[in-house]
Formats: C-alpha cells, structure tokens, sequence
C-alpha cells in the first residue's frame, strides 16, 4: 500500500487519469453541491420548506398559541403566518435528497398536532426546494425576503 500525503490522491487510472505517482490536491465538495462520482449525493443538503394547511375555522388566539407551541418544540421553524382558517410554516430541513425532506414535512403538521395543540386542518400545499434556487428567488425579488421576521405573525 503506497502512502499518500495529507490532503493529496493519487490517481487510480482510466480516462483522464495523470501519470503514475502524479499527485494533485482533493477539492473538498459542499454538502449542497453534485459530485459526478455520486459521492457527495449521500450527504445532507438544506432545503427550504413551505407547508400551507388549512381547514374549518378555530379561534387566532388558539392558532397563534399552537404555532408558538410548535416553533418551541422545534426551533428550526423560521416563520409562521396564520389566520383562523389557514396557516403557512417556513423552514429550513436537512436532508439527504428532496424525497427526504418532503416526506418529513408532509409529517410535522399531524406527528405534532396533539402535542402542540394545532387544529385538525389538513396539508394543503407543499413546497420543497433547494438553498440554490432559494437564493436565486430572494436575488431575483420573487419570494420571502431574508429580512421577513422570523416567529409566528398573522397574515397581512
């Protein structure tokens, strides 16, 4: 077994490989970034989640209280906007591919609404994308701004 210096490779061959013993620095790769290899594709990545439900209506007091409760029980919770008869959670999930964190978005409103008192509505939307496209929406002026307060707010 031929010993490799800290941060260096050697090349294993095949097409566009260097010459034997030829050596060249690894470049790290982002958790968010595609690696051909499909080496990086395991690793988790941040996806923005926007999850609309709605329902019969309940009082805005009892709404408000149980968004709080929820954003208590689960920091990662960015905002919140409600209204008697409808809401709209926006996050932050990390997860391995876009499946992932959908699949543990459409769970959080009916896994968390006996333990935070949330009303029986059901999920009515489902957004889930990449920090990428998530920056070039706020850069392009479509989309929550980052200066939107984070915490639980009736809508507009």
């Amino acid at each position: 077994m031929r010993r490799v210096r800290p941060g260096r490779t050697v090349s294993r061959g095949g097409p566009g490989s260097r010459a034997a013993g030829e050596e060249r620095a690894l470049t790290s790769v982002a958790a968010g970034d595609r690696h051909r290899g499909g080496e990086a594709r395991d690793l988790p990545r941040l996806w923005h989640v926007t999850l609309s439900v709605s329902g019969e209506p309940a009082p805005v007091a009892e709404v408000r209280r149980a968004l709080e409760q929820l954003a208590h029980d689960h920091p990662f919770l960015l905002t919140s906007c409600y209204a008697g008869d409808h809401a709209e959670i926006r996050y932050w999930e990390e997860a391995r591919d876009l499946h992932d964190a959908a699949a543990v978005a459409l769970r959080l409103w009916g896994e968390h609404r006996r333990t935070a008192g949330l009303p029986p509505w059901e999920i009515v939307g489902l957004e889930v994308i990449d920090r990428a496209t998530y920056r070039s929406r706020v850069a392009a002026g479509h989309g929550p701004v980052p200066a939107t307060p984070v915490g639980v707010h009736p809508f507009p």
